[in-house]
């Protein structure tokens, strides 16, 4: 487009009318919009624990291998067994956690 078809366009003071069913489109939206519950928030303070015993136990994972690796024990058992065992006792606290949750709701 040239200048002046651009200049011509702008200064023609058409008025705008939004076409028929606009508005109460804008207002049906509003209204759902605000019968609309909000959000349930997230549980924060029963998720903080897991979170720092997460944190905690990822914390000691470097101290542990440390420890094993300076001072071996006479009693040495495989490492992954200890990771095992972890892995299993996460599974049951974890899993511990979601009944309790659960019997709550309930």
């Amino acid at each position: 487009m040239k200048p002046e078809e651009i200049d011509r366009i702008l200064a023609e003071k058409d008025d705008l009318v939004p076409s028929s069913g606009f508005t109460d489109a804008v207002m049906d939206a509003v209204r759902r919009e605000a019968a609309t519950p909000p959000p349930i928030p997230f549980p924060w303070k029963r998720a903080w624990p897991v979170v720092v015993a997460g944190a905690a136990a990822l914390a000691l994972v470097p101290a542990v291998v440390v420890i094993e690796a300076a001072a071996p024990s006479p009693l040495r058992v495989p490492p992954e067994l200890g990771w095992i065992a972890l892995a299993a006792a996460v599974t049951l606290v974890s899993i511990g956690f979601s009944w309790r949750a659960a019997k709550l709701r309930g």
